[in-house]
């Protein structure tokens, strides 16, 4: 009876460690640079940090208006007076109306 002798090739022996290394590698650079990786937390604390300075400088802003807001309350300003400022802050008027511009010499 004939046998065949197969040689041992050293291939075989080179899979397993190859697809643990790839293994390793997809999830070591996912690890890092994924949605949930190390690198993305250092880029959300960035970006906190940004829409913390625009929401300081908002509430900043708001709390400017409102104290200017305060200052127009009913007692102190006549309507037609706020009406006049409120046209020239935003340079408009009606079709019927005459401007009269007076020079601040």
């Amino acid at each position: 009876m004939w046998t065949r002798h197969h040689k041992r090739r050293n291939t075989g022996r080179l899979i397993v460690p190859t697809i643990t290394g790839l293994f390793l590698a997809y999830f070591g650079f996912h690890a890092y640079n994924g949605d949930y990786g190390i690198y993305s937390k250092y880029r959300l604390e960035t970006r906190i940090a940004e829409a913390q300075a625009r929401l300081d400088a908002l509430v900043a802003k708001r709390k400017e208006l409102e104290h200017r807001v305060a200052l127009v309350n009913d007692g102190s300003l006549e309507k037609d007076m706020l009406d006049e400022q409120a046209r020239r802050a935003l340079n408009l008027a009606r079709e019927n109306e005459v401007i009269i511009l007076i020079g601040a010499d």
